[in-house]
C-alpha cells in the first residue's frame, strides 16, 4: 500500500463529500447561481469537476477514449477544458450532480489500482497517481470555495489544505515561467500556519528571502481565489513579493484573478 497516495485519496474523498453535501439540496434555480468566477455558475463548476474526473479515469484506463480527448483538445488548446464544462453544464443540475457523484469514487479506485511506478498521461506532463490525486484535491478545494461564496456561506478550513500549500510551493518556478519571468535562483524560506496551529515550513532556514502567513491565505493566493491585498501573507524580499503577484498552483495560462475587496 502506498501510504502517501492513500492519504491524498482520503483527503480528496473528504473534501468531495463536503462539497457534495453543499450542493445536494439545490433545486434547478440553485444550480444556476453565479459564482465569483466570471461566467461560471454552480452547474458549470460541478460539471467541470465531473468532466475532469472522467478525463483522468480515461487517461488511466481507456487509451482510445483518452486519445480522442487529446485530439479534440488540439482543436482549441486554451479553451477546450472550459468549453467542455459549459457544454456539460447545459444538462439539468440533478443530472450533473449524479454524474459527478458517480465519478468521484471511480476516480479514487482507478488511482489506487493504477500500476505502481507508472504515470498517467495528461494534458501536460505525465503524472503519478499521487500527483494526480493532489491536483484533483486542489481543484476540488478551489472550486468548493466558489460554491461557498456563491451561496453566501463560510468555508471552514482544515489541515487537508496542506496538499494545496505543498503544490503552491512546488509550482513557484512554474508561476514565474507562465509570466515569462526568470525564476529566482535561490530558494525561499516559507513558514505557514495551518488551521490546526501547526507550522508548515519549506526551504532553508537561512534563506535571504522569506514568506510568512496563514496556510489558508497562501492556498487562496495560489488558487487565485483572493487578491493578495486581502491576505495576511508577509513577503520579505523583492522576488518573494513578485511571486505573490504571479503565483498559481494550477496548470494552463494565468487567469485574471480576483479584485481586492476594497
Amino acid at each position: 500500500m502506498n501510504a502517501v497516495l492513500e492519504g491524498v485519496l482520503a483527503d480528496l474523498s473528504a473534501e468531495g463529500d463536503a462539497l457534495e453535501k453543499l450542493v445536494a439540496p439545490l433545486d434547478e434555480q440553485g444550480w444556476r447561481t453565479p459564482t465569483p468566477a466570471e461566467g461560471w455558475d454552480i452547474a458549470t463548476t460541478i460539471a467541470h469537476l465531473a468532466w475532469t474526473d472522467v478525463a483522468a479515469i480515461a487517461a488511466g484506463t481507456d487509451k482510445e477514449a483518452w486519445d480522442a480527448l487529446v485530439m479534440k483538445g488540439f482543436e482549441d488548446p486554451l479553451g477546450f477544458v472550459d468549453a467542455e464544462a459549459f457544454r456539460e453544464a447545459e444538462k439539468p443540475g440533478a443530472e450533473i450532480f449524479a454524474w459527478w457523484k458517480d465519478g468521484r469514487p471511480a476516480l479514487v479506485t482507478m488511482l489506487r489500482e493504477f500500476p505502481e511506478g507508472q504515470k498517467l498521461p495528461w494534458f501536460g506532463p505525465p503524472m503519478s497517481p499521487a500527483s494526480m490525486a493532489t491536483a484533483r484535491f486542489m481543484e476540488t478545494w478551489a472550486h468548493s470555495l466558489d460554491v461557498y461564496d456563491a451561496l453566501g456561506l463560510r468555508y471552514e478550513p482544515t489541515d487537508r489544505i496542506r496538499h494545496v500549500a505543498h503544490l503552491g510551493v512546488r509550482t513557484r518556478n512554474f508561476s514565474f515561467g507562465v509570466h515569462e519571468l526568470e525564476p529566482p535562483a535561490e530558494e525561499f524560506r516559507i513558514d505557514l500556519v495551518a488551521p490546526s496551529g501547526e507550522v508548515w515550513s519549506y526551504g532553508p532556514e537561512d534563506a535571504a528571502q522569506t514568506l510568512t502567513g496563514s496556510a489558508y491565505d497562501f492556498c487562496l493566493l495560489v488558487t487565485q481565489r483572493r487578491h493578495r491585498d486581502d491576505l495576511d501573507l508577509v513577503a520579505n524580499g523583492a522576488d518573494v513579493d513578485r511571486w505573490l503577484d504571479v503565483a498559481q498552483a494550477f496548470a494552463g495560462p494565468s487567469g485574471a484573478g480576483r479584485e481586492a475587496s476594497a
